[in-house]
């Protein structure tokens, strides 16, 4: 007997339409396993403008199930609107679809029944389960609650598959919750081999492989696969397998097949929904938690996280050990499969990618393995809080798309300074919103108020309602519980709700968010160029020169040289000031209260601001620094720099960071230049002139512009046709070459000798110049003396 009440997180959500109505079904996991929540005969709904009710009934009387009832709702608009109840929900669809062609806009009615029931019960990942009753381990017609505290512990498995070089199966590995195993396919040695750590079951045909597969899931019931570009290359390979041996791939709970999807916006995209599991890449989880590589490569994040890889070699190495293994030595084969596997459950851990997963699924009302899903999550917040306002939402397009302004970015004052401090405004555009109570629903009380005693006023002629909104709240929720997550230093909790707040101001300018506004995005970002002129004056008036300043971050230049405890205690006194200054002038000018917050970031003790090459006016966002802390450690900063970019050779980021940390050091830096260029020129930096660039096309696709990248990428799959090896860059991928006197050629086949001059005047000169060109110095003058050199 299951209890009555136990709190679960969601896994899965899906809906179906039956013959009694629309089933909502939730997979939860629980402290005693995981369990299935049917929801039965659920009725939908959706919202038309009342003055169109003739034209809905007309087409509700060949749709039975449906009504119509009046709500005390209406547009954004203003206008009243009647509620279209529907037994199933595909006939809000169809009807959607119908009153379309009449040019009847039928609200709200894409959003799905297993979203609207959790948003509208303010649910986002953890629940509550009451009552219901029981059938084997599902509980069906209970109520469900927010349990915003739950925790789960969840049971995962890390996959991994092995192939040729042609996507036949030959492996799968699977390591995490329950047994260790590789499934091997063809017949199992004549003699036992040596202890492996883990279970080797030879298969003696692909079929056999997956019916293992499927009942290694039945029986282990993890409720998280992982593994890297595990949806688009392992489980597509792993379906395919399926389908052309006439086997089943049912990896789901209760033997479900998954749900395939393609992404409507990315051609060849796949969503792999699983019944009762989810599926979580790697790759895609360490980009939505902010974290950044210059490969995506399991070997290449290993190396950088975990100081180890698995790497057997380059690509046609690895595909040609591999099949070695595969036909000499299968133990071998079956320990390199299992070792992706162990690296991708330790990247995970070293990450902490699960648990920010699920900080990020309680914080946003989205599944664990929705990733991206900004508009998704807004949504979930602001849907139900509108409502209980008295509005339904626009549908997506109601306004058409209009640019609207970015963020401020102040023209720098390029050359060398001493002493520069940056304040950053802490959360910015979230702390607009909550100060200046910027709002969709606000926007359309303020813009319809008769009293401008009630309204804010904002940028462009805006006006938001002092009393009627939803936004400022939401953010002040999400706010405190940041707060308090980075008092308890729950780390991936507070970058959770730190991005989901960053990203409102993106959402209300996203065209495909149906409360997209230019006015109300614009009443932002306006703001927030009124701001940063305002600390810019603010800052001048006491006597300092604001250098650079983007977005929310201001570069303060003290005028003089100071020691670090001085710069940090101007720099505090600032911060001080500042926050004073604002909540002054809003209080007495604006009757509002200030959330706005300035902040002490950083300290350069040396600071260089570029020009744009070419030309004497100041760069944007490109700039180095020698910062120093409050304790006085000191660390290197490059910012948009060829030292912080992947498409500049090794050679050029070297020497930026050898000549820059010289002349921030006061040491002698001429000599460098001379010696660099000469040792290029002398080939004792032929490692470090290697260019790694990616095709981001079809190699086929590169008719009238042919950059260097796709030139080498011909060469080299010209000369892999030749030796019969697979052609690597047909459908893109990173290419490696260097610039011979034949132009670029790939590390593949090089015959050509290096072109050194290109090395000098296209990667050193132009950075040696930017560099001492404020010191009224210059590349050619420093090597012109070293005849030697050409």
């Amino acid at each position: 007997m299951l209890p009555t009440e136990f709190k679960g997180f969601i896994l899965t959500r899906r809906w179906r339409d039956v013959a009694a109505g629309t089933e909502i079904e939730y997979w939860l996991a629980t402290d005693a396993g995981p369990r299935k929540v049917v929801l039965s005969s659920r009725t939908s709904v959706a919202f038309v403008d009342a003055k169109h009710r003739k034209s809905v009934e007309a087409q509700l009387a060949a749709m039975p199930g449906m009504e119509l009832r009046e709500l005390p709702l209406k547009t954004f608009q203003q206008a009243p609107v009647v509620g279209v109840y529907a037994k199933h929900f595909r006939q809000l669809g169809q009807l959607a679809r119908a009153l379309r062609d009449q040019g009847v806009a039928l609200l709200e009615a894409d959003v799905r029944p297993h979203d609207r029931f959790l948003m509208e019960r303010f649910i986002t990942a953890g629940v509550l389960v009451e009552g219901g009753r029981t059938d084997r381990f599902s509980i069906v017609d209970c109520k469900l609650k927010p349990a915003p505290d739950f925790r789960p512990v969840l049971q995962v498995v890390s996959l991994d598959i092995e192939t040729s070089q042609d996507e036949e199966l030959y492996s799968i590995a699977l390591d995490g919750t329950g047994e260790r195993v590789v499934f091997m396919l063809g017949e199992p040695p004549p003699e036992p081999g040596e202890p492996l750590g883990f279970s080797l079951i030879h298969c003696p045909t692909r079929k056999a492989m997956l019916e293992q597969l499927n009942d290694w899931f039945e029986r282990n019931d993890p409720d998280v696969i992982i593994g890297w570009n595990v949806i688009q290359f392992d489980l597509r390979v792993l379906q395919k397998a399926a389908d052309s041996c006439g086997a089943q791939l049912l990896l789901g709970r209760e033997r479900r097949p998954i749900d395939w999807r393609t992404h409507p916006g990315k051609q060849g995209y796949l969503f792999a929904a699983t019944p009762g599991r989810v599926v979580i890449d790697g790759i895609d989880a360490l980009k939505a938690a902010s974290r950044s590589f210059p490969s995506f490569s399991l070997e290449a994040v290993s190396q950088e996280l975990l100081g180890e890889g698995k790497a057997i070699g380059d690509e046609y190495d690895k595909m040609a050990e591999i099949e070695r293994r595969y036909q000499e030595d299968k133990p071998a084969l079956a320990l390199y499969n299992i070792r992706d596997c162990e690296l991708v459950l330790r990247i995970f851990d070293k990450a902490k990618l699960l648990q920010f997963m699920i900080e990020r699924a309680h914080t946003s009302g989205l599944q664990l393995d929705h990733l991206g899903g900004s508009i998704a999550a807004f949504s979930h917040h602001y849907l139900p809080r509108m409502h209980r306002l008295g509005y339904v939402a626009p549908n997506v397009g109601e306004i058409p798309s209009k640019a609207f302004p970015g963020g401020y970015v102040m023209d720098s004052k390029p050359g060398f300074y001493d002493s520069v401090v940056v304040l950053d405004y802490k959360s910015l555009y979230p702390s607009i919103i909550r100060t200046f109570l910027v709002d969709p629903v606000g926007f359309v009380e303020g813009s319809n108020a008769s009293d401008s005693a009630m309204v804010v006023k904002g940028p462009g002629g805006t006006a938001f309602s002092r009393q009627k909104h939803c936004l400022p709240e939401i953010v002040t929720t999400l706010w405190r519980a940041r707060d308090e997550a980075k008092r308890v230093r729950n780390e991936s909790l507070s970058q959770a709700l730190k991005l989901l707040m960053n990203s409102f101001a993106g959402v209300l300018g996203a065209a495909d968010c149906r409360f997209f506004n230019p006015e109300v995005v614009s009443a932002i970002t306006l703001r927030g160029h009124e701001m940063m002129k305002l600390t810019r004056t603010f800052v001048e008036s006491r006597g300092y020169e604001a250098i650079y300043g983007d977005t929310d971050s201001i570069f303060i230049w003290l005028k003089r040289t100071l020691s670090n405890e001085e710069a940090h205690a101007i720099a505090a006194s600032l911060v001080n000031d500042i926050n004073d200054w604002w909540t002054r002038v809003l209080r007495e000018d604006h009757g509002l209260a200030n959330f706005l917050e300035i902040e002490f970031d950083t300290h350069y003790k040396k600071f260089f601001m570029p020009t744009i090459r070419g030309s004497d006016v100041g760069s944007k966002k490109r700039y180095a620094g020698l910062s120093v802390d409050a304790a006085g450690k000191e660390e290197m900063i490059y910012r948009g720099l060829e030292m912080a970019r992947s498409d500049w050779t090794p050679l050029a980021r070297q020497f930026q960071e050898g000549l820059l940390s010289r002349i921030f050091q006061g040491e002698p830096y001429k000599e460098f230049v001379t010696d660099y260029a000469q040792s290029t020129l002398a080939g004792r930096k032929d490692d470090l002139l290697i260019y790694r660039k990616r095709l981001r096309h079809r190699l086929d696709a590169y008719q009238v512009n042919v950059p260097p990248q796709v030139r080498a990428a011909r060469i080299a799959d010209e000369y892999n046709g030749r030796v019969n090896r697979p052609r690597q860059y047909q459908r893109g991928g990173w290419i490696r070459y260097v610039m011979t006197l034949n132009g670029p050629e790939p590390l593949e086949t090089r015959h050509s000798r290096i072109d050194y001059e290109h090395y000098l005047t296209k990667q050193i000169q132009p950075i040696a110049d930017a560099i001492l060109q404020p010191m009224g110095e210059n590349f050619m003058t420093l090597t012109s003396a070293q005849q030697a050199l050409f």
